[in-house]
């Protein structure tokens, strides 16, 4: 998830980044059969938030919101910890918004 956040941070605050942390979402998922279950809902995640402004316009305000809830979801996230961490983790993902 380092690497996601890294890349995320340098990334601009468009659908299409989105689009993209998708696709390395799968990757990952691919190369890290124990964190399907996260990707997936991440992925599920930022899917509801493409889906919600796809071919709309997209308030600068609400872009800004999602991606800094994003990024800071993502270093949240510890993929080390226990297993009541680990699932404190999926829990949280799996109750999360992008947008307010």
């Amino acid at each position: 998830m380092n690497d996601l956040h890294n890349w995320l941070s340098g990334q601009h605050h468009g659908l299409r980044t989105y689009k993209t942390f998708q696709q390395k979402l799968d990757a990952l998922s691919a190369d890290d059969p124990e964190q399907r279950g996260l990707c997936r809902l991440l992925s599920s995640l930022v899917g509801r938030y493409i889906e919600a402004y796809d071919e709309t316009p997209l308030p600068v305000a609400v872009a800004d919101a999602a991606y800094h809830h994003l990024l800071a979801l993502l270093s949240s996230l510890d993929l080390r910890g226990n297993a009541d961490r680990r699932l404190s983790d999926i829990n949280r993902v799996a109750t999360s918004d992008l947008w307010y």
